[in-house]
């Protein structure tokens, strides 16, 4: 998938393997941990119209950000809702709850980098059989320290969304 040598990580659009998600929209899988020392880890998501990307949670090591290529994007960042446009960023530092999601009759595509990088295309993968239907959340309960994916309550969350 990806060509590395000893000035970088090249990879091109059509070797990131791509998750897709009932919506219309998917992961596009573009750097692991392994696949840069460590560093950082890194995918593109496509978001449909309205579509939740993720269910409020936190990371214990990692900072995550998020930049906004196109469309709208509601977040949650602690306590504080924002809603991004095309251009913007947020960037969530280590153990700070937060959740995102296409604003109400968007779509959207956003870039995710989380640092220090966590092996997490397996996580991604998950995500994909869980929205087809094919394997249940719980299924990523037990999984969460080795993606460093910490869960929390979505009733807030899923309130905010449906108001």
């Amino acid at each position: 998938m990806e060509t590395e040598n000893k000035t970088g990580l090249i990879v091109r659009p059509e070797a990131a393997e791509h998750v897709a998600l009932p919506h219309g929209g998917g992961f596009h899988l573009l750097a692991d941990a392994g696949d840069t020392g460590g560093a950082l880890g890194a995918n593109r998501l496509t978001l449909g119209e309205g579509a939740d990307g993720a269910r409020p949670h936190y990371h214990a090591l990692s900072t995550e950000l998020f930049y906004v290529l196109d469309g709208r994007v509601e977040f949650l960042v602690g306590d504080e809702r924002a809603s991004v446009g095309q251009g913007g960023m947020v960037i969530v530092p280590p153990k700070v709850a937060h959740a995102f999601g296409a604003a109400a009759g968007c779509t959207a595509e956003l870039l995710a980098v989380l640092t220090p990088g966590v092996d997490r295309f397996g996580y991604f993968r998950a995500l994909g059989r869980i929205q087809h239907g094919m394997d249940s959340f719980d299924s990523l309960l037990p999984e969460q320290v080795r993606y460093d994916v910490h869960f929390l309550d979505a009733t807030t969350w899923r309130s905010a969304r449906t108001a």
